[in-house]
């Protein structure tokens, strides 16, 4: 699940979870049909939450889990409501992974104002224990995907300081537009580097195989059955929610 509304990088997504998917897992990658083009800051995530919400909930087919591909975006707790699969974000699974390989990791995202929301999004779920730094390379999200060579110099250049100066064992890529990107960043830097979608197909292959979802006996039980007025997300079940203004409702489909 992209975060953002542009269907080219969902597609750069989908392409780096399907190549890191086992055999026979079919990956399907969807797009929110409303919300910013790319997500740097709190406003933009926060709108982007309800839009990632909304298109989950709207997909009818089967699906096993659901892996939210933004960066230290909000609304993962929200779809772990909504949801009675496992909900698997890209940044605790990048996290994660770079912990069982490491003593100490070092996130290298877009601009400096995504820092304190990724720090955040860590701190959230206990993971900035052994977190050396959060560093920013300077590109937005859409400069990622125009200029690939321009985003791995920079991406590789922060990675380096992150190594000598902060001491990082391991490189997370903090943005799901640098999808794809990891091989060339560990040849240019001599260390592991996680791609937090890579990471997250893994975990969430993993909770599947072992049949395990996400708890519901109390922070994340499905929504009480409640009118919400002005509810942008769709009617359903899934919900827990009827609308009370069924023309602000969405439209659209996936990537």
């Amino acid at each position: 699940m992209n975060v953002n509304t542009t269907s080219s990088m969902t597609d750069t997504i989908r392409a780096q979870a399907a190549a890191h998917a086992s055999p026979g897992v079919e990956i399907v990658g969807l797009t929110p049909s409303f919300g910013p083009e790319s997500v740097e800051g709190n406003f933009e995530s926060y709108l982007a939450a309800v839009a990632v919400m909304d298109r989950v909930v709207r997909y009818d087919e089967p699906y096993d889990a659901v892996i939210q591909a933004g960066y230290g975006e909000h609304g993962r707790e929200g779809l772990q409501e909504l949801l009675d699969v496992p909900v698997v974000d890209i940044t605790e699974a990048a996290a994660q992974v770079a912990m069982l390989i490491g003593r100490t990791y070092s996130v290298v995202t877009t601009l400096d104002r995504a820092v304190p929301q990724i720090e955040d999004r860590l701190r959230l779920a206990g993971l900035t224990g052994r977190c050396a730094s959060v560093r920013a390379s300077g590109l937005s999200v859409l400069e990622l995907e125009r200029d690939p060579a321009l985003a791995v110099d920079a991406i590789v250049a922060q990675a380096r300081e992150a190594v000598v100066d902060d001491r990082a064992e391991v490189i997370c890529l903090g943005c799901g537009g640098m999808a794809g990107l990891d091989r060339e960043i560990t040849a240019a830097t001599g260390v592991p580097v996680v791609d937090g979608v890579a990471a997250a197909v893994a975990l969430a292959e993993g909770l599947v195989r072992l049949g395990l979802t996400t708890s519901k006996v109390r922070t994340y039980g499905t929504p009480r059955p409640k009118a919400v007025t002005g509810w942008p997300i769709t009617t359903g079940t899934a919900t827990g929610v009827r609308s009370t203004d069924a023309g602000r409702r969405s439209r659209g489909g996936d990537a």
